[in-house]
Order: structure tokens, then sequence, then C-alpha cells
């Protein structure tokens, strides 16, 4: 993954201790405060331990959702908001904007930057974190994390993602060619949807993230039209499949150039290196042979004129398109009941953190763990 998928960084976010000495005035209200700081620290500990599964990450991130929302749910019988929201700062860095933090005192804040970390985590999650970003106090500034573009498009790349390894499982079990085409077209226009909704982006933020979907766009188009072209060959439509073929030439050469555009940019993320690749080298290959096939067939046996125009790719996959899977937050911690919530103590504030930062503090980034790739089978994308 590390190698084939281009990946912003992770959030990284400063400690929060949760001490409401004073206003957490019963030991179950502390406790709470003290399991919030404990399962908060190890949820971040799981984003950079190598051996976490996405079993353990759920386990870890249920725990915390489930205790934060005893400070953003209404516990008193009323629909006023949560007397705890507002009491806590908290400070998250965004993934495209260096490591200077934003800090909003809000624990739906809090929440979403959390969840948008274990989303990029999980990457088919990204699609239900909306539904809480709308409640925020402090609109999302542009380009910041939970700002609509970068959403969208962290949601569109990660179901073009997971299609891919659709297309690779179609390629490896040789299902019929105009589903791969198909499937490929889908997914090219995905990572182009990806491309366009970055377009009013700062390009100092957004110009590498931008060149990675773009050379992901040019590597599936050609993959579309090299398929085509078989099913075009399958229907002795050989002047056709020519002309197909000859179009994922082109869209390969245009992906090589963005491969080595985008190793030279500077950027927030990883830097992936797909054209090192053999699942992107042997589409190479195969496109200039199949290329050979027909034009030598045509020499032989069709005589088909190459039309000047490329065939259309009205193309739409029946089956085998990525759906993104359901996420929903925990229930709500059984520690937090209404009795605990009223010995929650506002009158009574909490003392001053001093180890509490300006709201431009700068977060030392998120180490992330070096995962080596697997043995390339030329097929496998992740």
């Amino acid at each position: 993954m590390t190698h084939w998928f281009h990946r912003n960084p992770l959030k990284a976010t400063a400690p929060v201790s949760f001490n409401l000495y004073g206003v957490a005035s019963s030991p179950a209200a502390n406790k709470i405060c003290n399991d919030l700081r404990t399962t908060r620290a190890r949820l971040l500990d799981m984003f950079t331990d190598a051996t976490c599964t996405p079993e353990i990450m759920k386990k870890s991130s249920d725990e915390y959702f489930a205790l934060i929302q005893g400070f953003i749910l209404p516990l008193d019988g009323t629909t006023q908001e949560n007397k705890l929201r507002f009491i806590q700062n908290f400070k998250w860095t965004d993934t495209l904007q260096g490591n200077i933090a934003s800090a909003q005192q809000d624990a739906v804040f809090e929440l979403v930057s959390m969840a948008f970390n274990v989303a990029v985590w999980y990457s088919k999650f990204a699609s239900r974190l909306e539904t809480h970003i709308p409640r925020l106090i402090t609109p999302a500034e542009k380009g910041r994390d939970l700002e609509p573009r970068v959403i969208d498009t962290y949601i569109v790349q990660s179901q073009a993602e997971a299609q891919e390894v659709t297309i690779a499982r179609a390629i490896e079990l040789k299902h019929n060619a105009s589903l791969i085409a198909a499937l490929s077209f889908e997914t090219a226009n995905f990572y182009q949807k990806a491309d366009h909704t970055l377009n009013t982006l700062d390009p100092e933020c957004s110009s590498k993230w931008k060149k990675y979907l773009q050379l992901k766009q040019h590597f599936y188009m050609a993959y579309a039209h090299c398929y085509h072209g078989q099913t075009l060959l399958a229907g002795d439509k050989c002047g056709e499949a020519i002309r197909s073929l000859q179009e994922a030439e082109k869209f390969y050469s245009r992906a090589e150039a963005l491969c080595k555009e985008y190793r030279q940019m500077k950027g927030p993320g990883s830097t992936a290196k797909p054209s090192e690749q053999l699942f992107f080298k042997k589409l190479g290959t195969f496109i200039k042979n199949t290329l050979e096939k027909c034009q030598r067939e045509n020499s032989f046996i069709y005589f088909h004129k190459v039309p000047a125009e490329t065939p259309a790719l009205e193309l739409k996959a029946s089956y085998g398109l990525a759906e993104p899977t359901p996420f929903e937050l925990p229930p709500l911690s059984a520690q937090c009941t209404p009795e605990v919530y009223a010995t929650f103590d506002l009158t009574k504030g909490p003392k001053e953190d001093k180890a509490k930062a300006k709201h431009d503090e700068e977060i030392k980034p998120v180490k992330e763990p070096d995962l080596k790739p697997q043995k390339d089978t030329g097929c496998v994308v992740s």
C-alpha cells in the first residue's frame, strides 16, 4: 500500500488530561475523566502500532467514542446542549496544513477529528463522517480536514481504491474483458471526480495529492481502453479494437509521465511509486502485445480501416462496484448516566491547565509505522 497508494499524513493532536478537578464532584465523574484520558491515549497509540488490526482499532475507538459522547449527547432529559460540551480544549493538526494545530473548546470538534483519523486508518469508513460536522460551532476553515471539499475527496478516493482491489481480483480470476473495462472506466471516473473536487483548493497544499489522483485516472483509463479493445476484437471489430488500444497507449504514456511529475513534487503525504510496481508495468506490456496482435490479425484477416475517432466508452459495470461499509458510533457508555452527569458542577470551573498551548501551537507529526510491501504478484494492489 505504501508504494501503490498516496497517503496524506494522519492528523496529530496535543495530549488531553481531562483534569476537571472541582467540576467532577463524585468518584463516578472522576472515573469517567480518567477513563477518557486513558482510552484516548490508547486509541492514539493504535494509529502508530504496526500490529494493530481492524478488530483492535474498532475496540479502541468504540471505547473512546462511547465515553466522549457523554460530553455531547443530552443526559438530563432535555434537548439542550450537554453542559460538558465546551469545557475541554482540543487541538488537532490538518492533513494538508503541516504541523500547526487549530484548537476548539468543543467535544464535537474532538469527536469528528478523532473519527476522521479512524476513517483515514480504515479508508473505507470515510463516507459516514459528515453527520456530526454541521454541529460544529466554529465552521471548518478552507483547506482544513473537516471542510466539505477535503472530506468529499477522501470519500471518493476511498471508493476508487476499494474498486482497484475488485479490478485486480477480476484480472486475476480472468473475468470477462467487458467487465474489467467497465470497472476500470468507473474507477477512472472516481479519480477524476476526486481531482476536480480539489480544483479550488490552495495548490500549495493540494498539488501533490491532485497529481496522484490524475496519474491514477490516466492509468485506469488505459486499462479501460485496453480491455475495451479486447472486447471489440472478440466481436470482430478489429479496426475499432486497434484504435481503442492506441488510445490505451496514449493514456498509459501520460500516466508514466504523471508518475515522474508526482515523485518530484513537494507536499503533504507519502510518495507512492506506482510506476515501479509490477501491476503498473504489466499493463504497458499487455497493451503493446494486444495491439500488435490486433494489427497482425487486421493485416491477414480483417483488413478493417482504423477509425479516426476513438470508440466511445459507454460502459457501466453490472456488478463488482465497491460499496462503503456503514459506520456507526458505539452506544453511549454505561458510565454516563443522568445521575453521574448531575455530579459535574460547572460552577466550580476546572483549574487552568498549565500545559495549555496556544491556538497556533506546532504539534509533532504522527510517526506512522513503516510497513514493508508484500511480495509483488503483479495483481494484488495492497
